[in-house]
């Protein structure tokens, strides 16, 4: 069979951006690439298979596991061939296709790169490699493939499909909820590679208005530490502090790097010096830090006219550790058995794993948060006030990272008390203080548990799906609850049936894994998910966040709340490890805001919790979250007051004030030449003056006619003033009013980047299509982002423009502004964006580019020795320099 038969098609009617995309589905096609970026919710398998079938030719549909390849079969059979019966065409065997093969990532790269196993008897070949692969889908004429959850393709899966594609040349369909905008450039580039550039994006807001996904919100829980864990991050904290002080004292690591050759004569080693900034640096502030004077040699080679070496903290301490220990190796061996205690006392102490020195990021002290038993507690807590509000209507899902089986006895009672966070602890805690009788399930790949009372429920949806190879069994110590029996044959199986179960509303919180539910699981009756998971990457936050937003059509006013977990650090300046994970996390997908004129954007802000620094009451906080939580009625209306505020979601970043510092420096130099040359027109003027009236006084001296000559020059030399001083201070002048509005200056600077990268053909939307997007805050804070274009080429003209204003730590070319009053100058440097200096006819169109839009500026090159100093004394201020950050920021406009 070389087409799909006769007569198959989608059941229902489809959702107006689907149509769209439909009735346009050719104008996609021109480099045989569909990439299409949707949200959890927003109907791509369906959408995929549609596309298959109208391009008619046989396909293979490739997924990331094997629960989503069930899925994919499942929903072709149910609302497309309205049967359960599975056709034969259909086929999930890679080795033996159909006109419908349906597989796995993993099954495909496994298969491209096994040597021993035989295919089948129709293909004896002994070796089964990539060519017999690619043998086989020849002959079976497969010309689509479409790749589901496309952003796993980056590495060694990518490489397979990738290899398989060049040689067959297929259609692609790519569909993903989140392109992963956060890995490396090359990493990019491959995936953009096999997947082709994005061609449709739909936004959350989009299918909010579309009635696609339900009303939702994020909910933070500040847990708190346990007695125990405050008492060991106490001492934590106080042996940190101990072994610093300790170190002021310690005259062998004192002796070792004031005398150290680098210290003693630095400018016999540049090199070094170019290549281990951050290690030189370190060195020379604790030797300020022990009153040891810094020789001028210093300053100089790292052209520092202010002579400021930044105080020794932990930070410096870490870094000078380290040089100690990995860095100076050679020198310090005659300290080795110095050395060899230090280490040895570090890594007691949980500051030294492996090659790394960190007081107060590493897994020792993170692990005290990350995983506190606080957030059991916490954990209990939301289950039961979303119980008491919701009562038989909850479905509640918690995902967590572990299982930890062996917190499930076989003894009676089972009185094993949960020290770790994992599945079976929460429903151990759930379990015992489960005085309102909730219903409560596991859903792992190896343990499930489901109450009793689904028992009857759960045999007839056995006997309906012909498993006769399950069984339960009461567990142990609780005979309210069965364990079931499951082997890997029947786990999906088994999967499908506990999350119908729960569905149906016999089971109101199920706990279970991110491996297992966190990509690919389905249950749009769910609407309450608690994420007891650490993981913090952009992929599988928004995978998880997308369980709980599908809209349920039985149950059309349904509203989600999305429970965070963390574990405040009080001791630290930004809340510490598990708190900056949470930051992180909410800055991967856009949300309503938690205010009286609620907004969508991205960030974590947008909950408006106010944590004082003095007053840190989470009871309060969390009183007031429960409030917001427990009104799920308003929250559909302030979703729709959000939702009228825009058409579109944009991508911007915005810049702290401190941030555009090198805009204040530009502006005062024009500013000072503006005086500069008024101070010229003054004195020219002057001259005119001085003409006129010394002229009618030295005309009664007729002896004196070499004077009158003389001021006859001074005359010319006046009027050639103003004019030569009068245009240079209009032209400061001009300049000046660039600078003085910051958010006109960052548009400059936008419109530079924007004409580069249209050169260099990364953005291929026409330019007139286009516009940078520049406005201030209240806080003087600048915001700027692009208006049109796709998404990628939103966010690499984001990423070029940040790498300008954050200053790169390591680009291949700068551009060198001079800035210079009288006899005093200070000229400024901007990085050359990495994208554009990958070869210097880039490089030198963005430097004619931005001398037209600014100033006459120089490119140098940075591989260079005196492009190295230049870079070295760069990096020098941004060690000691402490920025606020820049943040991307995505949000909800007309």
């Amino acid at each position: 069979m070389n087409s799909f038969p006769q007569g198959i098609q989608f059941k229902y009617s489809w959702r107006k951006y689907q149509q769209n995309l439909l009735d346009h589905l050719d104008d996609y096609f021109p480099d045989k690439h569909l990439h299409i970026v949707a949200p959890p919710g927003s109907g791509k398998t369906v959408l995929g298979l549609e596309i298959m079938l109208r391009l008619n030719k046989p396909a293979l549909i490739v997924t990331p596991n094997l629960a989503i390849r069930s899925q994919w079969i499942q929903r072709f059979c149910e609302l497309f061939l309205d049967e359960q019966v599975i056709p034969e065409w259909i086929s999930t065997d890679i080795k033996n296709p159909g006109l419908l093969t349906v597989t796995t990532y993993q099954a495909i790269h496994a298969a491209c790169n096994s040597k021993t196993e035989t295919i089948n008897k129709n293909y004896p070949d002994p070796k089964f490699d990539i060519s017999s692969i690619i043998k086989i889908l020849k002959k079976q004429n497969i010309s689509t493939f479409i790749l589901d959850e496309a952003h796993h393709l980056k590495s060694s899966w990518w490489k397979s499909i990738t290899d398989i594609k060049e040689i067959i040349s297929p259609t692609i369909v790519a569909l993903t909820a989140t392109p992963p905008f956060d890995v490396s450039g090359p990493e990019w580039e491959r995936y953009i590679q096999l997947n082709g550039s994005v061609d449709i994006e739909i936004s959350v807001p989009e299918l909010m208005l579309e009635g696609d996904l339900c009303p939702h919100q994020d909910l933070v829980y500040f847990a708190t530490p346990t007695k125990k864990e405050k008492y060991a991050i106490e001492r934590y904290y106080e042996t940190a502090r101990i072994f610093f002080e300790e170190l002021k004292t310690d005259k062998i690591l004192l002796y070792a790097f004031e005398n150290h050759p680098v210290y003693q004569n630095p400018e016999m080693h540049l090199e070094w010096i170019y290549e281990n900034l951050s290690s030189y640096t370190s060195g020379l502030a604790y030797l300020n830090f022990k009153e040891k004077k810094i020789a001028d040699i210093h300053f100089e080679i790292i052209d520092d006219q202010r002579k400021i070496v930044p105080a020794f903290n932990f930070f410096w301490l870490e870094e000078l550790l380290y040089s100690y220990f990995f860095t100076f190796d050679n020198y310090f061996s005659d300290f080795r058995e110095h050395r060899t205690n230090l280490e040895s006392r570090l890594r007691r102490n949980g500051f030294l794993e492996k090659k790394r020195i960190s007081f107060f990021d590493n897994k020792s002290l993170n692990q005290f948060f990350s995983l506190s038993m606080g957030k059991l507690e916490g954990i209990k807590d939301i289950v039961d006030f979303e119980f008491s509000v919701l009562k038989d209507d909850l479905k509640m899902v918690i995902l967590t990272d572990f299982i930890k089986k062996e917190f499930l006895t076989g003894k009676y009672p089972n009185d094993v008390e949960p020290d770790k966070i994992g599945a079976i602890p929460i429903f151990e805690k759930l379990r015992r203080e489960n005085s309102d009788k909730k219903k409560l399930g596991v859903l792992t790949g190896d343990i499930v548990i489901i109450p009793k009372t689904s028992e009857e429920i759960f045999n007839s949806l056995c006997l309906k799906k012909n498993l006769t190879a399950v069984s339960t069994t009461e567990l142990s110590y609780d005979n309210e609850f069965l364990l079931v029996t499951i082997s890997d044959a029947i786990r999906h199986a088994v999967v499908a049936i506990v999350t119908e179960i729960f569905q149906s509303g016999e089971i109101h919180v199920l706990i279970g894994t991110k491996s297992l539910l966190g990509e690919g699981w389905d249950a749009p009756k769910m609407n309450t998910l608690i994420l007891a998971s650490f993981v913090s990457s952009f992929v599988l936050s928004n995978q998880m966040r997308g369980r709980v937003i599908r809209t349920d059509k039985d149950t059309p006013h349904k509203t989600g709340n999305i429970w965070h977990l963390v574990c405040f650090d009080d001791k630290s300046e930004n809340g510490g490890y598990d708190f900056d994970i949470l930051k992180k996390r909410f800055k991967t997908f856009v949300g309503i805001s938690h205010s009286n004129d609620p907004t969508i954007e991205n960030n974590f802000e947008r909950l408006n919790i106010k944590i004082h620094e003095n007053k840190r009451d989470f009871a309060l906080i969390n009183f007031k979250t429960y409030t917001i939580a427990k009104d799920r009625e308003n929250l559909s209306n302030q979703w729709n007051i959000a939702l009228n505020k825009g058409n579109f979601l944009i991508e911007e970043i915005k810049i702290p004030e401190i941030k555009m510092q090198k805009s204040k420096d530009i502006k005062l130099g024009y500013l000072k030449k503006m005086l500069g040359d008024l101070l010229g027109i003054l004195v020219s003027t002057f001259l005119l003056f001085l003409y006129e009236v010394v002229s009618e006084v030295v005309k009664s001296y007729d002896d004196i006619h070499s004077m009158e000559e003389l001021f006859k020059v001074l005359v010319v030399i006046g009027i050639l003033g103003i004019f030569t001083f009068g245009s240079k201070f209009i032209r400061a002048a001009r300049q000046y009013y660039k600078y003085k509005n910051i958010a006109k200056y960052l548009k400059l600077i936008g419109n530079v980047v924007l004409k580069s990268l249209i050169r260099e053909s990364i953005i291929k939307t026409s330019e007139k299509k286009l516009t940078v997007i520049t406005s201030d805050d209240l806080y003087k804070n600048s915001v700027c982002y692009l208006e049109g274009g796709s998404k990628f080429e939103k966010s690499i003209f984001i990423s070029a423009l940040q790498e300008i204003i954050s200053q790169n730590d390591n680009p291949r070319y700068l551009l060198k502004q001079k800035n210079r009053f009288l006899l005093f100058k200070r000229d400024i440097y901007f990085s050359v964006p990495e994208v554009f200096g990958k070869n210097k006819n880039s490089a030198e169109f963005f430097r004619e580019t931005w001398s037209k839009t600014f100033c006459p500026s120089d490119l140098i090159f940075t591989r260079t020795p005196a492009g190295r100093k230049v870079l070295l004394k760069l990096r020098f201020q941004s060690l000691i320099d402490k920025d606020a950050r820049i943040e991307h920021m995505y949000k909800w406009t007309k």
